[in-house]
């Protein structure tokens, strides 16, 4: 098994943050986002990682940012570690792994678009008949398509604290009725032409979160793209509405923690050998599928 990368520490580089699965250092006034194999779930970070997820994490963000560049423009400066010499004594540790990026100011809303009904989408459906106060048609089943992709933000939490939902009228207010509509007209194109490649791959996206920046005035697109962490991939072969859908995504984690019944407070449970082997043999075959 691959060796897993679940910190890192590099006396010679500006240490800047740690977040859930992402370490993050300054390097000549940019920053160098390395993925680590670190695994997060219920907003919860576990003390065993999944091998190789930071490369296929680091793999299929740079990729989806090239396939929306007529969109929107990105952070992404670098991710070869020849550019930065200094980095090159740690290249055994980061290579595919280190994202170099513009330090720009980030949109602080977790930008969701839904063109399925899943996870707490169909949850709060069940209960309001809505998600994010945005009305959906009466007798939709779990994993249903829905009519058309809806956009269902979240207010962007600290590591260990929950994202809440919001509506659209709160990031109107919070960031003015221009800045908002962009965002939200910037996030469902960016998934409408995502979830097109991707069926033509075999996969659906079912769901996914984008997080955006400010360059000066000009919107961004950063942080991560249509990944495993941030999106939940369906096999196109397999998909029947009415329950849950095979996936290739974090999703599996989150399905054996439930049925165990944890309750998702930290401390995070040991994860059975089996799980940690499955999970990143899921990761992998995303990236596969995906990224060929």
């Amino acid at each position: 098994m691959a060796r897993i990368i679940l910190g890192t520490h590099y006396p010679g580089l500006k240490f800047i943050k740690k977040g859930k699965v992402r370490d993050i250092y300054e390097i000549d006034g940019k920053l160098l986002i390395i993925a680590t194999d670190r695994l997060s779930a219920f907003d919860v970070v576990f003390e065993q990682g999944i091998p190789e997820k930071g490369r296929v994490l680091t793999k299929i963000s740079e990729y989806w940012f090239k396939q929306v560049e007529d969109i929107i423009q990105n952070h992404i400066i670098s991710t070869d570690l020849n550019d930065f010499p200094v980095l090159k004594k740690y290249a055994g540790e980061l290579e595919n792994r280190i994202m170099v990026v513009k330090n720009v100011k980030p949109v602080m809303v977790e930008c969701i678009i839904r063109g399925y009904l899943s996870g707490s989408g169909w949850e709060e459906y069940r209960k309001k008949g809505s998600i994010c106060g945005i009305h959906l048609p009466g007798g939709l089943l779990e994993s249903d398509r829905l009519p058309e992709p809806i956009f269902t933000p979240t207010s962007k939490a600290e590591v260990g604290v929950h994202d809440e939902n919001i509506t659209f009228e709160d990031v109107v207010h919070m960031l003015g009725k221009a800045r908002a509509f962009e965002i939200k007209e910037k996030a469902v194109a960016i998934y409408k032409k995502a979830a097109l490649i991707a069926e033509k791959k075999g996969l659906i996206i079912a769901d996914t979160k984008l997080e955006f920046g400010l360059d000066g005035e000009d919107l961004i697109l950063i942080d991560e793209a249509l990944t495993p962490d941030s999106s939940r991939f369906w096999p196109k072969d397999l998909y029947k509405p009415g329950g849950a859908q095979a996936s290739f995504d974090k999703q599996f984690v989150r399905d054996y923690l439930i049925d165990i019944k944890w309750n998702k407070k930290p401390p995070a449970p040991p994860l059975p050998e089996e799980i940690i082997r499955k999970t990143s043999e899921k990761y992998l075959e995303a990236l596969k599928k995906i990224v060929s």
